[in-house]
């Protein structure tokens, strides 16, 4: 079944509740204005620091924006890139592309002007919708996207390069165009995180958007009543595969737009928030906050909030140790997946294992999973072998590479690049991205190994390991940390704590910076080896890439 079908059932069952609010902290309550004063300043609405839709306006806004396209000529197979921050216009945008048939392409709101360009040419983009962040880098390249038809601007004050979204969808019919769709039509397509060089195109079909659903309600159990706080952005599969929770059970969903410790309990306190999804960055800064006497848990009701859960990224079990002594009553699980394999879930713990916390758990709901040598071969159990996956939620291909998609995909199995070993138990623990292995003197070291081991180290706020050139030993591991604020740490304290590792693990360099991550809050490696490993490294590392 199509996913926007979902929607309109919801529009139908539940369209006078609530099923999207937007809170943007930064706004604060005496910073708001009335309409009557912003009147007298400038014609355009004042920036609201909540608002909020029901599931019958979601289905009107994508009806409208769906026949806006119609009206454009767009059409089946045509692509609708999104590049926007997170806001109530969001989603309705995106299944207003998905009910005329056409792909949604979420693009990453970091990109520069020339990442955006290249991704809007590789996806074949028809139409791109951007928003007020993004007005100077669509203007730099405006000119040169040929293939792109329309620019739509969402938002106040828009630019003379552009049309306005939200003048010219508020004219157009509000009836679904009931496009005939199967689970076969392609959907959307997404792009890998680059964080390994430049993104790939991911296409998935509907079945993909569709089994996502499935496996969010399956592993977090939503119902009608539940509230999920969403934080990480919309164009990730992570954010919204998990929203797909909400979408499936007609729960509400509450973007909020900031990730301040303060704010993400504030929102939770507010909304009634029963479930919320946070990187772990997020995480340790929330406990560190309330360690600090920043946050008083007693000015909040936390009452309803029951599950947390992680993904993204390997968990330190110390920090949900700390996390269950704060909430002994929330549930905890976490994720793995990738956006080749339709976000979170192809890989999950389970909230019935926290006794395996460092795991990311067994096969997800509808997925199989095998850990595999360099010739394809299942490994022993506790060997090191690349992770593969296969379900209904694996990728249709990389969009026009042929190539790529051979690389990855062979007979049903994606080939996740990551690294993991299975214990007696059957759970996988990943070991780390087969790309970042650092080989010294014949070792084979795992960064993530040494990155959690490091994270034990109460004055550690974030680590991050990468292999440096050395003449002897061809690479040694170097760790990149970040103090917690309020904290000392000396090389010669790092070099003590980590006397526990075996010597050949043991960190070559000690280096005090900030730990730079992408905003799913995975490492980025290569900018740190572009910092500290010098221009051979990281040419010989594109040509890898390439």
């Amino acid at each position: 079944m199509p996913i926007v079908n979902i929607l309109r059932r919801n529009a139908k069952e539940y369209g006078n509740d609530i099923c999207l609010v937007e809170i943007n902290p930064s706004i604060t309550e005496n910073k708001r204005r009335t309409w009557k004063d912003y009147e007298l300043i400038e014609p355009s609405a004042p920036e609201q620091y909540r608002r909020e839709i029901t599931w019958a306006v979601f289905d009107e806004k994508a009806n409208r924006f769906a026949n806006l396209l119609i009206s454009r000529g767009i059409k089946k197979g045509d692509k609708v890139g999104i590049l926007l921050m997170n806001c109530l216009e969001w989603l309705p945008i995106y299944f207003g592309t998905l009910k005329v048939g056409a792909l949604a392409v979420p693009l990453n709101f970091r990109y520069t002007a020339e990442e955006i360009k290249y991704c809007v040419e590789l996806a074949d983009v028809d139409v791109l919708m951007f928003g007020p962040e993004f007005i100077g880098r669509v203007e730099e390249i405006a000119d040169s996207i040929d293939r792109v038809r329309y620019l739509f601007y969402v938002g106040e004050g828009c630019p003379v390069f552009a049309e306005h979204y939200d003048s010219l969808a508020s004219n157009c019919q509000s009836c679904d165009p009931n496009i005939e769709l199967s689970d076969a039509d392609d959907a959307a397509i997404y792009f890998s995180s680059g964080t390994t060089g430049f993104p790939k195109a991911i296409l998935h079909n509907h079945e993909s958007l569709m089994h996502s659903c499935k496996v969010e309600q399956n592993h977090h159990s939503q119902t009608k009543d539940d509230v999920f706080l969403c934080i990480p952005p919309l164009y990730h599969t992570g954010a919204k595969m998990h929203w797909f929770g909400s979408l499936i059970s007609g729960s509400k969903a509450v973007l909020l737009k900031g990730t301040k410790p303060e704010f993400i309990i504030k929102a939770a306190s507010e909304e009634k928030c029963s479930i919320v999804w946070l990187l772990v960055p997020w995480a340790q800064d929330i406990l560190d906050a309330i360690d600090r006497g920043d946050i008083d848990l007693s000015k909040y009701d936390l009452s309803n909030w029951r599950l947390m859960h992680i993904g993204a990224q390997p968990v330190p079990p110390s920090l949900i140790k700390r996390w269950k002594e704060i909430f002994p009553n929330h549930q905890y699980d976490t994720n793995y997946g990738l956006s080749e394999s339709i976000g979170p879930g192809c890989v999950h713990l389970g909230v019935d294992n926290i006794h395996k916390v460092g795991s990311i758990g067994k096969a997800g709901y509808g997925w199989q999973v095998k850990i595999v040598d360099e010739n394809s071969n299942p490994v022993e159990q506790g060997k090191v072998g690349e992770l593969l996956v296969k379900g209904p939620g694996v990728m249709t291909c990389y969009y026009k590479d042929e190539k790529a998609t051979a690389e990855v995909l062979k007979d049903g199995w994606l080939y996740t690049g990551d690294m993991a070993e299975e214990d007696e138990d059957g759970f996988i623990y990943l070991v780390d991205r087969k790309k970042d292995v650092i080989i010294s003197g014949g070792e084979n070291l795992y960064p993530v190994q040494i990155e959690d081991f490091l994270r034990g180290n109460d004055a550690v706020k974030d680590v991050a390991v990468i292999g440096l050139p050395d003449k002897r030993l061809g690479e040694i591991a170097a760790a990149i940390i970040e103090v917690k604020e309020g904290y000392t740490l000396t090389e010669d304290d790092v070099n003590i704590f980590c006397m526990a590792l075996p010597r050949y693990k043991r960190p070559h360099r000690i280096i005090f910076a900030d730990v730079p991550r992408n905003p799913t809050g995975k490492i980025e490696k290569p900018k740190l080896r572009e910092i500290y490993c010098g221009e051979s490294v990281v040419a010989k590392q594109n040509e890898i890439n390439v």
